[in-house]
């Protein structure tokens, strides 16, 4: 109970720390639309595996992607997720170059066993992710009079998740479900300033907050092949949801040191939402050596409502698909190489924002390392991802970035009572 009692101390004050972290962890002037960036929801071994997960079922890692999987663990098992990443991104518009770091805590979860056949699972996890900053000078007509205008965006979305599983037959079939409460904000600015003397500023500041519960539905089915191998297929839905928000409008006019003018405006609920979302992953296991698996998701973007700060966007249906593998040389022996697990995975996917008639095709690879701890339980996690943003339109801004994770996740048996002499 006190080693319990520990980590919940510990999660509590990591949870603190997250919610004051206001690093962001992108540079991408695509932020600027939608939601952002979306975030990935795999952990440990999945993102060393092109973030795979709808089909993965360990008792060693937790999945989030799929609710379904938190029965894989044992009754006696205690697990602790925590990881961050720092990323590496170079920008390139065909004239100008630019690269950035960014880093950032990501994820924090566990998991543990209700009864028997019921597990359950709690985190924070990231939603999206909003950072950019870029501008130009620009000229007015024929004229010789030039203006500076400068985009700047921050924020994101993030979710509190809690999530039950239940084996509905012989650990081989389960269902699970994630409850989320979806929180965050996203600030776009815009400021304008003609370049001569005693000329006024023109600032535009949007901020939208929202607040809303998000559902994650799951199911896995196992089919045994041998004593050591089988399949696993996994299926998972989001549905459809129209968010609570709020929209922070101000417009100022700056002349001088001195606002001559602020006109500011507050709406609420307006039409903005998140897709239906269905999910399908497939893995091939070989106990303690080998592991195989493909995801694929679509997203039905198109079907919901946004409030943009541009006109000319909107959305796409996105479609990924994902795959990837994992090995273990031999997980017995004292060579720490023969136990350490070696992953690799690529992915694609489509943009789901469409800018001025256009989006973007992401296409990317992976590796990873799971490095076991003493016992062969605990593990370090470390993933390596390369991604390359490529636009449909030859103006926009070529993307890409490398992607370093590290997690650590607490594997222990807590709940086990050891007799005494």
């Amino acid at each position: 109970m006190l080693k319990i009692n520990r980590i919940a101390i510990l999660g509590v004050l990591i949870f603190s720390q997250l919610m004051l972290v206001a690093q962001n962890n992108t540079n991408s002037p695509y932020t600027r639309y939608g939601f952002g960036e979306l975030a990935s929801s795999s952990f440990g071994a999945g993102r060393g595996m092109g973030g795979i997960g709808y089909g993965l079922r360990s008792s060693k890692q937790i999945n989030p992607l799929n609710p379904a999987s938190y029965t894989s663990m044992d009754s006696l098992t205690f697990l602790f997720d925590f990881g961050a990443s720092a990323q590496l991104s170079w920008f390139d518009d065909g004239i100008n170059k630019q690269d950035n770091v960014n880093g950032n805590i990501e994820y924090l979860a566990m998991q543990f066993p209700i009864c028997k056949n019921v597990a359950m699972s709690v985190g924070l996890l990231p939603y999206s992710f909003v950072g950019y900053d870029f501008g130009a000078v620009k000229q007015i007509g024929e004229s010789e009079t030039q203006y500076q205008e400068q985009f700047v965006g921050r924020g994101g979305l993030s979710q509190l998740y809690a999530g039950l599983s239940v084996d509905l037959w012989k650990k081989r079939l389960a269902v699970g479900a994630n409850v989320s409460y979806l929180f965050g904000s996203i600030n776009h600015d815009r400021m304008l300033r003609v370049l001569q003397e005693d000329a006024a500023m023109i600032n535009s500041f949007q901020k939208i907050k929202v607040k809303d519960i998000k559902l994650d539905f799951g199911i896995q089915y196992t089919q045994p092949l041998s004593k050591t191998e089988n399949i696993t297929i996994g299926a998972t839905f989001s549905p459809k949801n129209t968010l609570s928000n709020t929209v922070y409008k101000v417009d100022q006019v700056i002349q001088g040191q001195t606002v001559a003018s602020s006109v500011g405006d507050t709406t609420k609920n307006v039409g903005m939402g998140l897709p239906n979302a269905y999910g399908f992953g497939l893995t091939y296991v070989k106990q303690n050596k080998l592991t195989v698996g493909a995801d694929v998701l679509y997203e039905q973007w198109k079907d919901v409502d946004f409030p943009f700060v541009d006109e000319n966007s909107q959305f796409d249906n996105r479609f990924r698909v994902a795959a990837g593998v994992e090995y273990t040389p031999d997980f017995m022996v004292k060579n720490y190489f023969k136990r350490v697990k070696y992953r690799g995975g690529v992915h694609y996917s489509n943009s789901y924002l469409n800018v001025q008639g256009a989006g973007y095709d992401e296409f990317g690879a992976s590796v990873g390392f799971g490095l076991p701890l003493v016992g062969n339980r605990s593990l370090i996690n470390l993933s390596f991802e390369y991604v390359n943003v490529l636009p449909r339109n030859s103006m926009m801004i070529k993307e890409q970035y490398l992607k370093f994770t590290v997690n650590y996740t607490f594997n222990e048996m807590w709940f086990w009572k050891r007799k005494l002499d």
